[in-house]
């Protein structure tokens, strides 16, 4: 059964929308750095609020990447704000599904949704992220030499990115 509290991902796919669109709640906010990703929390309504739910902004550039995750209990939804990113959700016995998102398109993930985002390349770019409930966790995936796909538990103060591979 949902929780009434958590957003479900309709909601979240509006919320991200309609943040995107309000340029005056995160222009301020938007900073690149060649060596990571930026980003900023825009909004936090912790569990007790009527809507449990951590709105990020983060900012993007050339070969930016966060590898194979998952957001642990949270689902989610991105808007891209500015320039383009891909979202590539992971497959087995083929190569991973990738989907090009550019400046005014969004998607949504359930919790259980293991995919990686990647800046798509030109300028830089820009996306707003929602989590219900809050992301605190999150599972970064790497596949083995072997093989064998490992989980690895992460922080959500942890930026996310490309893991080595593993050891057999």
């Amino acid at each position: 059964m949902a929780d009434p509290n958590h957003l479900c991902r309709p909601q979240l796919r509006e919320l991200v929308e309609r943040l995107a669109a309000d340029e005056g709640r995160w222009r301020h906010l938007v900073r690149h750095a060649p060596d990571r990703r930026v980003y900023e929390e825009l909004l936090l309504q912790e569990a007790e609020s009527p809507a449990a739910v951590g709105v990020w902004l983060i900012c993007w550039m050339n070969d930016q990447d966060t590898g194979y995750h998952d957001h642990d209990v949270s689902s989610g939804a991105v808007a891209i704000a500015r320039g383009e990113v891909v979202d590539e959700r992971m497959t087995l016995g083929s190569r991973p599904r990738a989907r090009l998102y550019s400046a005014g398109q969004s998607f949504d993930f359930s919790a259980s949704d293991i995919h990686r985002m990647a800046h798509a390349g030109g300028g830089p770019a820009v996306s707003i992220h929602a989590y219900s409930p809050p992301l605190r966790r999150m599972g970064a995936y790497v596949v083995g030499p072997d093989g064998v796909v490992r989980r690895t538990p992460v922080s959500y103060e942890q930026e996310l990115r490309p893991l080595p591979a593993a050891a057999a």
